[in-house]
C-alpha cells in the first residue's frame, strides 16, 4: 500500500520591499537642509557644485578602495540595495514551517523529512535539517551551524565597515576640496568680489563631505548592521527549532520555545486590564 504524500510546509514570505524609513529619512534630511537654506535667502545653485561633488565622492571612494580588500568592497557594493529595500522574512511563517516538520517527525520519524529537506529554499534551514535527518548528534549540528552564523556575522561586519570608512574619509576629503578652492581664491586677491564668491564656492566641498558622511555613509553602515542582526535572529530561531526536532521534543513544546522569538519581533505590549462596570467592584481573583 502506497504511503500518503506528506503535505508541503507553508512557504515563507521573502520579498524585497522599499524601506520607507530610509527613503523618508533621506527626504526629510535633505528637505530640512535645503528648506533652511531657502528660508535664509540662499539659492540651491549656491551649493550645487559639480566640481565639489567630484572631489568629495571621487576622493572618498578612492580612499575606501585603498583600505578595503576588493572582495569585501564588491560584497559591500552588492549590499547597498538592502539599505533602500528590506528583504522581509516572516518569522511567524518560519515557526509554522518548523512546527510542521516537527509534527511529521513525531508521526513518521525524522527520516521522513529527507524528501522535504531537499525542497527547502532557505540554505541555512536546509543544511540544518539535512544534518538532523542524517542522524548527526544535536551538539555537532549546533557547532556546525553556529560556526556558519559566526562567519556570516564577520562578513556582515566587514561590509558595514566599508561604509563606516567612507563616513570617516568624506569630511576630510571635503576639507581638501575647500583648501583647493581657497588656493584658487588667493590668485584673485585684487578682485574683492571674486574673492568673496570664491570663498563661498570653496566651502561647498566641506558641506558635501560632512553631509555625505552623516546623511548616508554612516547611517548606511548602521542599517546594514541592523539587517544582519535580523538575519542572525531568524537563523538562531531555525537552529533551535531543528535541534529540538533532532532531540525528539514534542511539537507543542517547540512552539512554546520558538514563540519567544515572535515576542522579540513584536516588542513589549501593554497588558490589557479588564475594567469593572461603574459602581460595581471588580471580581476577586480565585
Amino acid at each position: 500500500m502506497a504511503e500518503p504524500k506528506a503535505e508541503k510546509a507553508p512557504k515563507t514570505k521573502n520579498s524585497a520591499k522599499p524601506d520607507f524609513a530610509t527613503l523618508g529619512g533621506i527626504v526629510l534630511a535633505l528637505g530640512g537642509i535645503i528648506g533652511g537654506l531657502l528660508m535664509e535667502g540662499g539659492r540651491i545653485k549656491d551649493v550645487a557644485q559639480v566640481t565639489s561633488a567630484l572631489i568629495v565622492l571621487g576622493g572618498t571612494i578612492g580612499a575606501v578602495m585603498i583600505t578595503t580588500p576588493l572582495s569585501v568592497l564588491i560584497r559591500a557594493a552588492k549590499q547597498l540595495g538592502t539599505v533602500f529595500f528590506s528583504k522581509t522574512e516572516s518569522v511567524a511563517a518560519k515557526v509554522e514551517e518548523i512546527i510542521d516538520f516537527a509534527t511529521q517527525a513525531r508521526k513518521n520519524g525524522i527520516v521522513s523529512l529527507e524528501s522535504r529537506a531537499a525542497a527547502v529554499h532557505d540554505p541555512f534551514l536546509k543544511k540544518a535539517l539535512e544534518l538532523a535527518v542524517d542522524g548527526i548528534e544535536p551538539d555537532k549540528i549546533r557547532d556546525i551551524m553556529e560556526c556558519e552564523i559566526a562567519v556570516f556575522e564577520q562578513n556582515a561586519e566587514a561590509e558595514s565597515k566599508v561604509f563606516e570608512a567612507a563616513g570617516g574619509y568624506a569630511p576630510t576629503i571635503g576639507i581638501i576640496g575647500a583648501v583647493m578652492g581657497l588656493i584658487q581664491v588667493m590668485q584673485h586677491l585684487a578682485d574683492i568680489e571674486e574673492v568673496g564668491r570664491g570663498i563661498a564656492v570653496a566651502f561647498v566641498a566641506t558641506i558635501y563631505g560632512v553631509a555625505s558622511a552623516n546623511l548616508f555613509f554612516l547611517p548606511a553602515a548602521a542599517k546594514l548592521k541592523a539587517r544582519s542582526h535580523e538575519v542572525v535572529r531568524v537563523r538562531e530561531l531555525m537552529l533551535e527549532g531543528i535541534l529540538a526536532i533532532a532531540e525528539g521534543i514534542n511539537q507543542k513544546l517547540i512552539k512554546i520555545k520558538l514563540d519567544a522569538y515572535l515576542e522579540k519581533n513584536r516588542g513589549p505590549q501593554k497588558a490589557k486590564k479588564s475594567k469593572a462596570p461603574a459602581g460595581k467592584p471588580a471580581a476577586a481573583e480565585a
